[in-house]
C-alpha cells in the first residue's frame, strides 16, 4: 500500500494538514488500513524532502498546511498510469504458514486449513454485510463510492482465498491417498542387491 501516493492524491484536492489527511484517508478506505498522525507527518516530511509537497502556511486554528507541488502532480499521474507490479508480490503469511506446515512434525495441516477457512468465510460474510449496508444507503459522494470499491476488493480477495484453501485441502487428500496405495517395501527390497561378480575359489 502506498501511503505517500494516497496522501498526494488527497493533497491534489487542496491544502491539508496532517490529522485532516489521516481522517480523509481513513474515510476514503473505510479505515481498512488505519493510519496514525505520526505516520502521516513522517510521510509528509519525506514528501517535502523529495520536493513533492511544500508547506503552505497555516489555517485559522494554526495547523501547518501542505500542498502538492508540480513534481508531486507528475509523480501522482505516473502512479495512476503505472500498473501495480506483481513480479515481486508481498510476502503472504498464510501461504508461508501452509508451506511450512507441510510435513512439519506434530502439525495437522488439514486442521490449520479448516481453521483458516472458517475465519476467511466469516470475514467474507462481514464484508458482504458492510457492502449491503453501503448499497442500502445509496452512496452519494466519492468517499462512499471509494469505500465501496475497497470493500468489494476485500470480498473478492476472501473468495479467492477460500477457493485456494479448498484446492490445498484437495491436493493434500490426493497426496495422502497416493501414499496409502503405495506398496510397502520389504526389508530385502530396501537393501540394494550387490553387483554380481566372479567368486574366487579357495585354495
Amino acid at each position: 500500500m502506498s501511503i505517500r501516493h494516497g496522501l498526494l492524491a488527497l493533497l491534489e484536492r487542496g491544502p491539508r494538514y496532517g490529522s485532516q489527511l489521516r481522517t480523509e484517508f481513513e474515510s476514503r478506505t473505510g479505515s481498512t488500513w488505519p493510519l496514525n498522525v505520526g505516520q502521516v507527518y513522517t510521510t509528509l516530511s519525506r514528501l517535502e524532502r523529495d520536493g513533492l509537497v511544500v508547506q503552505d502556511g497555516e489555517d485559522d486554528q494554526g495547523h501547518a498546511l501542505y500542498s502538492i507541488s508540480d513534481a508531486g502532480r507528475t509523480e501522482l499521474r505516473s502512479w495512476f498510469e503505472t500498473p501495480v507490479d506483481r513480479n515481486s508480490p508481498p510476502r503472504d503469511e498464510l501461504a508461508i504458514k501452509l508451506a511450512m506446515a507441510v510435513g512439519a512434525p506434530g502439525v495437522d495441516i488439514r486442521a490449520v486449513i479448516q481453521a483458516q477457512r472458517h475465519h476467511t468465510v466469516k470475514a467474507m460474510q462481514d464484508y458482504t454485510r458492510l457492502k449491503a449496508q453501503s448499497l442500502a444507503q445509496a452512496p452519494a459522494n466519492r468517499d462512499e463510492v471509494a469505500w465501496l470499491l475497497v470493500v468489494e476488493q476485500l470480498i473478492f480477495q476472501a473468495e479467492a482465498e477460500a477457493r485456494w484453501l479448498d484446492h490445498c485441502e484437495a491436493r493434500l487428500v490426493r497426496l495422502a491417498e497416493a501414499a496409502a496405495t503405495e506398496p510397502e517395501r520389504s526389508p530385502s527390497q530396501a537393501t540394494a542387491p550387490r553387483p554380481a561378480g566372479r567368486t574366487r575359489a579357495r585354495r
